[in-house]
């Protein structure tokens, strides 16, 4: 079964799971504040699949992304916070299954494709750019690594 990729379009982690996604030709989905909103002005139009919500609210985004995937996997240097945790907290309440990973560390990747084996829709969400000034291109090369071998 192929894995579709559900982020929001933020900065950061979103951003990396949408290139990893164009560079694997792996579909790429989620929902987008209106206006497609991001912190760096409005979300390219190069990212396929991305939908806008009624609100420019973050956090409506964020719910939907969980709400539409099987499964989080959040990468991030440290515990979530903010909207991250958000995501967490949303996938802890709808009982979806949940990893979260920093990408600095020493994973299992073979564990972490089969667990990705059982999902169809997987929402990789995690902090955005200035929150964490490296983590796009660690969450970039991390992720390159997990799927290539999908």
């Amino acid at each position: 079964m192929a894995l579709v990729l559900i982020t929001g379009g933020q900065t950061g982690v979103d951003r990396a799971a949408m290139d990893v996604a164009l560079a694997l030709g792996i579909e790429q989905r989620g929902w987008v504040p209106r206006g497609r909103l991001a912190e760096d002005g409005p979300i390219d139009g190069r990212y396929p699949g991305l939908r806008e919500t009624a609100s420019e609210d973050p956090a409506v985004r964020t719910r939907r992304n969980v709400e539409d995937a099987d499964a989080l996997l959040v990468i991030a240097f440290g515990e979530p916070t903010g909207g991250t945790a958000l995501a967490v907290e949303v996938a802890r309440a709808l009982g979806r299954p949940r990893r979260v990973v920093d990408p600095r560390g020493q994973q299992d990747l073979t564990e972490l494709r089969t667990w990705l084996e059982s999902f169809e829709a997987l929402n990789v969400a995690g902090p955005r750019a200035s929150e964490q000034p490296r983590i796009e291109q660690e969450a970039r090369d991390w992720l390159a690594r997990l799927l290539a071998v999908r």
